[in-house]
């Protein structure tokens, strides 16, 4: 075999590597030669941390996958017990030690179908979910859990995510009434090792601790933000890269008075984000951000609110030094309607990254939940775990009008799909009617599509009351990246006749 042979086998091979987990079965699925096929994916992996160490916390399990057209015939998706580790630093609370994983927690049984799953008390471990063929592309696990007492009490969100090699969460804290956890996941056979850095008002935190943290293959490790650092401060930004492997992290805020959630993390950093679904009953407002470039970053605050985009009184500009956190309590922004936040750099070469801490109640009856900003809609988006009643779905056109189609799949114990299309204004945020499937019996996913026009965020709250306390948990719908360009090649023998 000649070197040019190799070469061409050898680049056929690196193309199938970059493209992820979608092929090319067959010619007709491409486009002309030099174009690029939108083809599902066939493969997808998804982390969920470990959910309380509450032994009254109760959390359930939701996973869905749209009807994709062109998706394989077969498949299957299941999410196991990832092994626990637990090193006997005060930077973990993890509990088990080398737990095997076992039967999964659930095991989806078609695309187009939620399938449910529950766990009860503080020592439910972190999971590792892998969905291939028919159940891969936009693969959707949302974890929610109610704490019905204690730090952190109320009701508390997140979407499993894929594994990365970096990840910003501004809107952390280290003051004396929060208790703030980063978990790291690794689903792969090697360690990874992960750094931690936090960075506050004035800038970066000393912490050595933060430097080299090993976790091992197949495990999960929560790390106690406050042990990497002596200092209290109320806004911080926490930033987790990844040396070597590959991690899933999230953040659990969990507060004395005000209860918790999870904190995602927020899109890349960028001169333009969007920061969408704040409740319109939401009693207090407060902007994070931190820029890591080398220059200052004035952001422009604007409100998408029902009637157009309108500047906050009070709160027109927020400046960002380089490489510190700024933060702007914005107070009840939305009075009473409907309501995203839109921020844009003054300077593109200053990107930021942003988080809004959001509350809801008054005295007692408080409760914290997190919006980080995200991605677009996309092509299509999901969030899983909805109920009757309780469910709120926020989408907003920042920069020019839009179409939607919003579908209700069917219940996880029965019900018929349903489908609404909607059209936002440019600059406004909706609170839609969003669908309810014809004979609910379960939870359902709302999955939302994209028609037409200009770029759309979105994001659902989740509204419940458990023993008399009032709970409610946001979510963010980036695209689900459920399709992958694969550019077609045509076969060129002239190249083996050099």
């Amino acid at each position: 075999m000649n070197r040019t042979t190799v070469s061409l086998i050898a680049g056929t091979a690196a193309l199938a590597a970059v493209t992820g987990f979608a092929t090319l079965s067959s010619p007709q699925a491409a486009g002309t030669a030099g174009t690029a096929a939108e083809l599902p994916v066939e493969r997808t992996s998804l982390l969920c941390p470990s959910p309380s160490t509450s032994d009254i916390a109760e959390t359930s399990y939701t996973s869905f996958t749209p009807v994709t057209k062109g998706a394989g015939g077969d498949g299957k998706a299941e999410l196991q017990a990832a092994a626990e580790k637990s090193d006997g630093k005060s930077t973990s609370k993890s509990k088990d030690k080398g737990k095997k994983a076992g039967k999964p927690v659930l095991a989806p049984e078609e695309p187009g179908k939620p399938a449910t799953g529950d766990t009860s008390g503080g020592d439910a471990p972190a999971l590792v979910g892998t969905a291939e063929g028919k159940f891969a592309p936009g693969w959707t696990v949302q974890e929610t859990t109610q704490v019905a007492a204690g730090s952190g009490r109320g009701l508390q969100g997140v979407n499993c995510s894929a594994p990365d090699t970096e990840f910003w969460f501004p809107g952390v804290s280290t003051a004396a009434d929060r208790t703030d956890y980063v978990h790291l996941t690794n689903p792969d056979d090697s360690a990874a090792v992960v750094d931690i850095e936090l960075y506050g008002k004035d800038g970066a935190l000393d912490s050595s601790l933060g430097e080299g943290i090993t976790v091992a293959p197949h495990s999960s490790d929560p790390i106690l933000l406050s042990t990497l650092t002596e200092e209290k401060q109320e806004n911080l930004t926490v930033h987790v890269n990844v040396r070597s492997g590959r991690v899933g992290a999230a953040v659990q805020a969990l507060d004395d008075k005000l209860g918790g959630d999870w904190l995602a993390a927020a899109t890349d950093p960028s001169g333009s984000l969007v920061l969408p679904g704040i409740p319109k009953d939401a009693t207090a407002v407060r902007l994070v951000a931190f820029t890591p470039s080398d220059s200052d970053a004035d952001l422009k605050v604007q409100l998408a609110s029902p009637s157009g985009l309108i500047t906050p009184a009070g709160n027109e500009t927020l400046h960002v030094k380089a490489g510190m956190t700024a933060s702007a309590d914005l107070g009840d922004v939305t009075r009473g309607e409907a309501g995203s936040l839109v921020l844009t750099s003054s300077d593109a070469s200053a990107p930021v990254v942003a988080a809004l801490r959001v509350v809801r109640g008054k005295g007692d009856d408080q409760e914290t939940a997190f919006i980080p900003a995200t991605r677009p809609v996309g092509a299509r988006a999901t969030a899983a775990d909805n109920s009757a009643k309780g469910t709120t779905l926020s989408l907003t056109a920042p920069k020019g009008a839009a179409t939607v189609k919003v579908t209700a799949s069917a219940g996880s114990e029965g019900g018929a799909a349903v489908s609404k299309t909607f059209t936002l204004r440019a600059g406004t945020t909706q609170n839609v009617e969003a669908p309810v499937p014809t004979g609910l019996k379960g939870t359902y996913a709302l999955t939302v599509e994209r028609v037409s026009g200009g770029p759309v965020y979105g994001a659902r709250t989740l509204a419940a009351t458990e023993d008399g306390v009032p709970g409610f948990t946001i979510q963010t719908l980036p695209d689900d990246r459920g399709m992958v360009a694969v550019p077609e090649a045509d076969q060129d023998l002239s190249v083996l006749q050099k």
